[in-house]
C-alpha cells in the first residue's frame, strides 16, 4: 500500500528498478573484467597468481590472500533512496 500521492504498488516498483539497476551494474563490471588480461603476479604482495586462478577468474589482479582481505573490507553501497520521505532524509 502506497501512501500520500503515490499509487498502489509504487514502493514495489521502486524496489524492482533498484534491483534491476544493481544487476546491470554487476553485469557490466563482469563483462569488462572478462576481457581483461589476468596479472601473473599480485599487484599488492608480488606473489605469483596460480594459472588455475587466472583461468577461472579472467582479469584477476590479486592473489587469493589479498583478495580475501579486500572482500572482508568491502561494504555494499546503500543504494538510491527514491522515496524522498521526511524520515529517510533525516537519517
Amino acid at each position: 500500500m502506497a501512501g500520500g500521492w503515490a499509487r498502489d504498488g509504487a514502493v514495489n516498483d521502486q524496489i524492482d528498478v533498484s534491483t534491476r539497476e544493481a544487476i546491470e551494474r554487476m553485469r557490466l563490471r563482469n563483462a569488462r573484467r572478462a576481457h581483461a588480461e589476468s596479472a601473473e603476479f599480485c599487484e599488492e604482495c608480488d606473489e605469483p597468481i596460480p594459472q588455475a586462478r587466472r583461468e577461472a577468474m579472467p582479469g584477476v589482479r590479486l592473489c587469493v590472500a589479498c583478495q580475501s582481505g579486500h572482500d572482508k573490507e568491502w561494504r555494499p553501497a546503500g543504494g538510491i533512496n527514491r522515496r524522498g520521505s521526511k524520515d529517510s532524509q533525516l537519517r
